[in-house]
């Protein structure tokens, strides 16, 4: 692996995009989701369900309907235009995540905080960041993941800079590379299974716990 500069190339596209996505979907789904967990929001349930269309979709279609937005703008493919596209599908998971950190939380803790004279921003970071904080370490978890391994719409909207997902499946042409490709391949599915799986441990963790606390 150390000896091959397209491979290391490919891992080091594949981890920078998955941290932005990670850091930009848990950012949008952690607002989405206290907006919609604190506040009487008209037309709540068809903004969830605009929001979770990607989750609904096909991929491909996704993908292609993407790929025709961006021609039309002149936006050239880039990483940037991957990340764009994995930040759409991750924000639902993020949120799906955090909504059920939210609805566990006591809103009487953020009261207190602001009647003894803190302001917004410190009753965020003292009390509901905290609180929140397995969630918004699993959906970092997660949406990396899903970034990470996505392989369909970085196919269509990347350019000359591939993934990993891409360059495996590009490697697949060739026989001398099979044995190399598949203990890859093998290895991020193992690292993937556990990663996703400590992700949901903090997730029902960071329920439980909330749930404790509001009683």
């Amino acid at each position: 692996m150390v000896n091959r500069p397209d491979l290391l190339e490919a891992l080091l596209n594949s981890v920078k995009v998955g941290l932005i996505v990670a850091i930009v979907s848990t950012i949008l789904g952690l607002l989405a989701s206290k907006a919609l967990t604190r506040y009487r929001l008209p037309g709540r349930g068809p903004i969830i369900s605009f929001i979770m269309i990607p989750l609904v979709i096909p991929e491909i279609i996704l993908a292609i309907s993407l790929l025709i937005l961006i021609s039309q703008v002149d936006i050239p493919l880039s990483l940037w235009t991957v990340g764009f596209s994995h930040s759409l599908l991750c924000i639902p998971f993020s949120m799906l995540v955090l909504i059920s950190r939210m609805e566990g939380f006591d809103n009487s803790l953020e009261e207190a905080a602001l009647d003894l004279g803190e302001n917004g921003w410190m009753t965020f970071w003292r009390v509901t960041f905290p609180i929140v904080l397995p969630g918004i370490v699993a959906s970092l978890l997660l949406t990396f993941t899903i970034s990470f391994d996505e392989f369909v719409l970085a196919f269509f909207l990347s350019s000359t800079d591939p993934t990993l997902p891409l360059y495996i499946w590009s490697s697949l042409r060739f026989p001398t590379k099979l044995p190399a490709v598949l203990a890859l391949g093998a290895s991020i599915f193992v690292i993937s299974f556990f990663v996703v799986s400590f992700a949901e441990w903090l997730r029902r963790r960071g329920v439980k716990s909330g749930s404790t606390s509001g009683i």
